[in-house]
């Protein structure tokens, strides 16, 4: 089929990596629109290379086109070279398939990967001739649809959107198509849909909904403006994942992309229990895939794709019952083919370290270890379950068999921090160097000596974590606390074999605001929008005194969001929202928090935190 491309040569040839935006790539789903009955444009509203790297999008991309009556394709933000062109030539946002205008779809699904994307929902929503605020839209606009991670605190960006998905998407979708084919069929309005969408479960429909507030600022109520539609809404969640469907013929990019490489998903969920990790507690309970099924399924995607290289995917791929056996599999038939194994970051082990040295270059790469802090005290703080001493016993057996590099990550600005536990992190960097000197003899560093490379981000509290309660540092805070960090490492014996990278703090306290805002924050990215911010996830276009300004102007206070500190009984505006894991579990492991307690991971021992309700998983036993 011929498909007439949107962009004509002349404007092709005046963007870079035009081919960003004409489709056709190996794999891509085409079909005659006439012959269906739904059309669906998943988006990510981020640059083509980051969204074609998304597992999540390829899922629902594979498993709408398998459905005879849909038809789905992909929308990625325009460049902003393109999105000046297309705004100057009132070119509409199009379909890469079908190289038509998104605005004659039926749906708009866009992924809420990342708190700082969010003027680029409303960049493609623009571009697109769709109205931003969804009060404003007609009868034939397409239904705009939310999901993925900050779904889960929709309310900033609530105004923007006609339903929130939350959980995973290949629960209820099928459901939700058929009530709007009936919909389309009966010819019933808008918001008849909305409401019997609102009534099946894991929808959240924004304008059915009400918030009211205290003087003080915080929520009072929030609330069904029906009697008919839930108060509360769960997650939707697979739950056997070892017959969950899985793309083996992904969508093959002609550029090369962030992952640029086949992606094996081996479970969901982490049992881990981080108090600062948001996607440890949304994604429970863990979920493995079966080990046979994922050796046939990884053979069939590099077949159907030619990569050269494939990666695993898990939150804690460590915890996966069959790593060894899947990794020696991969080991095996992938040196027969030529093909790259890219191994996580695993818990560094004999095993883990004798897998990465079959499958990399120990003199070209490095090991990874997340301390992320610098202290055994606040590591137990944050429940991280990593001692110093597993990190100085992954190191010493890392050294003997070659390697002499090593990356740590970090965080600064965790709740209960001292200057102690901040200075930790370059003693900590020391002791590695120090590890390295003593296991390695002189006539056996020929790889030049060892390499250690800190790198610290700033805490950001997040819903649906033991820390949502957190205070959140202030800008001045963060950067008095990398210059700590910096002046330990300097002051240590080794500081010439430690390198220091630290993160923007302006990003990081825009993006606490975002992640715990509520409705009211919708009008400063609406109107901040207006004033030219976009590609906000991006240094060279994020505008800091732009949003400051926007903020004052709005009468928005920041510190409401960010820096106050949270009384145990406040409604949060997420509350309405169950991710299985229990409020009262997260007060508890707030309270164990500030006292150094440390909480035992689910293979160990259940700790009753709600994710059991879903009965499958590691809650059944499975994986244990």
């Amino acid at each position: 089929m011929s498909i007439k491309l949107a962009l004509s040569d002349e404007i092709l040839m005046k963007v870079e990596k035009p081919a960003r935006y004409i489709g056709n790539e190996i794999n891509s789903v085409v079909k005659d629109k006439d012959s269906v009955d739904i059309r669906f444009a998943m988006c990510f509203p981020d640059v083509y290379e980051i969204g074609m790297s998304h597992i999540g999008i390829q899922i629902l991309y594979d498993m709408f086109n398998k459905y005879d009556d849909v038809w789905c394709e992909r929308v990625y933000s325009p460049w902003v070279d393109l999105d000046k062109i297309m705004r100057e030539q009132d070119i509409a946002l199009f379909g890469l398939e079908s190289q038509e205008p998104i605005k004659n779809f039926d749906f708009l699904g866009i992924t809420l990967q990342y708190e700082m994307c969010y003027t680029n929902i409303l960049q493609v929503l623009d571009l697109a001739k769709i109205p931003l605020m969804s009060k404003d839209r007609a009868e034939e606009d397409p239904i705009v649809i939310g999901g993925g991670p900050c779904s889960y605190n929709p309310e900033p960006i609530a105004d923007f959107f006609d339903i929130f998905y939350i959980g995973e998407g290949e629960t209820k979708y099928r459901e939700l198509l058929d009530i709007y084919k009936e919909h389309k069929k009966n010819k019933t309005s808008r918001m008849d849909f909305l409401v019997e969408a609102a009534k099946l479960g894991g929808m959240y429909v924004p304008c059915l909904y009400e918030t009211s507030y205290k003087q003080d600022g915080t929520i009072e109520s929030f609330e069904p403006i029906r009697d008919d539609i839930p108060r509360s809404i769960s997650k939707e969640v697979v739950i056997d994942m070892k017959s969950a469907d899985y793309p083996v013929t992904p969508v093959v990019p002609f550029i090369k992309c962030t992952q640029d490489r086949a992606v094996l998903e081996i479970q969901r969920g982490c049992i881990r229990g981080c108090r600062f990790c948001q996607a440890g507690q949304l994604y429970r309970p863990v979920r493995e895939r079966d080990v046979d099924d994922l050796k046939k399924k990884a053979m069939e995607i590099l077949a159907n794709t030619g990569h050269e290289e494939i990666s695993l995917s898990s939150l804690s791929s460590s915890d996966y019952s069959k790593l060894e056996e899947l990794t020696d599999y991969l080991i095996e038939e992938c040196s027969k083919k030529y093909v790259n194994i890219s191994l996580p970051s695993l818990r560094i082990d004999n095993y883990a370290l004798d897998a990465f040295g079959k499958v990399q270059d120990v003199k070209k790469s490095s090991l990874t270890f997340a301390p992320e802090a610098g202290s055994q005290r606040m590591r137990n703080v944050i429940n991280k379950g990593l001692t110093e001493e597993d990190i100085l016993n992954g190191s010493k057996m890392a050294f003997e068999r070659g390697w002499n590099k090593v990356k740590l990550y970090f965080m600064l600005g965790l709740p209960g921090e001292t200057k102690e536990d901040i200075e930790g992190i370059g003693d900590l960097c020391d002791k590695i160097a120090r590890v390295y000197f003593e296991t390695v003899p002189k006539e056996k560093r020929t790889g030049g000596p060892v390499q250690i490379t800190a790198s610290t981000s700033f805490f950001i509290p997040k819903p649906f974590t033991a820390f949502q309660w957190a205070p959140m540092n202030t800008k001045e805070d963060f950067l008095e606390k990398a210059y700590i960090t910096r002046t330990s490492i300097i002051n240590q014996l080794n500081q010439k074999r430690i390198k220091y990278n630290w993160h923007e703090a302006d990003v990081s306290v825009m993006e606490g605001v975002f992640a715990r805002g509520d409705r009211r924050i919708a009008p400063v990215i609406l109107e901040a929008y207006k004033r030219g911010c976009m590609y906000d996830a991006w240094n060279e276009y994020y505008h800091n005194d732009v949003w400051l300004q926007t903020f004052k102007d709005l009468g928005v206070d920041i510190d409401f969001y960010t820096t106050r500190s949270r009384e145990l009984d406040e409604i949060f505006p997420w509350d309405f929202l169950s991710c299985g894991v229990s409020k009262e579990w997260l007060k508890k492991e707030w309270l164990r928090s500030k006292e150094a307690e440390v909480t035992p991971n689910c293979k160990l021992k259940c700790n009753g935190c709600g994710a059991a309700i879903y009965g499958t998983g590691i809650c059944t036993g499975d994986g244990r």
